[in-house]
């Protein structure tokens, strides 16, 4: 029997989520720097898939009502959205880091808010504007607007963000037919067969040390998968989607150990502004009712 309205185990396992989130980021820039992201990305989307599959084989209904998706289209421009929010995701591991990608990254709770107007119909009021507004500063000061800053790698995280933001604003307009079971398998099926489609002209042989590596990068993607819907399932989203902003500490951690990432003031003063907004976004939607976007369990098959 799944223990419900546990929050206290709930934030355990979404603080270990973020850790195993964070190792995984770490272990897909390894990858990156040496192989093609279109093959490692690849890679983990059919573990991914399997992972669904398994998952989908297990609930009530089976792999056939995982496939009746009432929304197909949309479904499937979700798995197109974090296919490429992905790629160039691990684009940006290489180019920036783990600290700054990281630090940047997490505004998509900020453009969720902003975009749930337009998209979802909900009223956005003056008070999560101006959190909105702050978050958004707190982004200008990462990026440090001066010298060679809004180069194209810098653009990266933020793309990242946006595409994110779509994708879970996507999540949550199919879920009036749709439930989580079919959204999942669409989500990783879908993404097995574009990751394949792309990746398959990239490959490239991998090391013996590097496979297992990428054994281990799969695993952390479906072992932090599992744990996140477990989490959702005993715990409420806003009581334990704020702790989803220990991802930055730990890749900060990560970063400045192995990969020698330097931890800039600006960076850390503006991610201070991102993630305080950030808090106060989801503390105004618990006043609200509104249940907030939890981050989809899919963004790191």
């Amino acid at each position: 029997m799944a223990v419900q309205n546990n929050n206290k185990l709930g934030a355990i396992l979404i603080i270990i989520v973020t850790i195993v989130f964070a190792a995984q980021d770490a272990i897909s820039r390894h990858l990156a720097d040496t192989y093609n992201t279109y093959m490692v990305v690849m890679i983990r989307f059919w573990f991914f898939a399997l992972f669904a599959i398994w998952l989908a084989g297990r609930k009530q209904g089976g792999l056939a009502r995982a496939i009746r998706a009432h929304h197909p289209w949309m479904q499937a421009i979700r798995a197109i959205f974090l296919v490429l929010e992905i790629y160039v995701m691990i684009a940006a591991f290489v180019m920036l880091g783990l600290i700054e990608t990281h630090a940047v990254f997490i505004c998509y709770p900020l453009i969720v808010a902003a975009l749930s107007g337009p998209v979802l119909g909900e009223k956005v009021g003056w008070r999560r504007w101006t959190a909105i507004g702050i978050g958004f500063v707190g982004v200008l000061i990462i990026l440090k607007p001066s010298g060679n800053v809004f180069s194209p790698a810098a653009t990266f995280p933020f793309l990242c963000a946006v595409m994110f933001a779509v994708y879970g604003l996507l999540t949550r307009k199919v879920a009036d037919k749709d439930d989580s079971n079919t959204s999942i398998f669409w989500t990783a099926v879908g993404g097995a067969i574009i990751s394949t489609v792309v990746g398959m002209w990239f490959w490239q042989p991998m090391s013996g040390p590097d496979w297992i590596w990428m054994a281990i990068l799969c695993v952390t993607g479906v072992l932090g998968h599992a744990l996140m819907i477990r989490a959702y399932e005993m715990a409420e989203a806003s009581a334990i989607q704020p702790f989803s902003y220990l991802q930055l500490v730990w890749g900060a951690m990560i970063g400045m150990a192995v990969f020698d990432d330097v931890l800039r003031t600006n960076v850390a003063i503006g991610a201070c502004f991102v993630v305080l907004a950030g808090l106060f976004t989801l503390w105004r939607q618990a006043q609200k009712n509104i249940d907030p976007v939890p981050p989809a369990p899919a963004v790191k098959p």
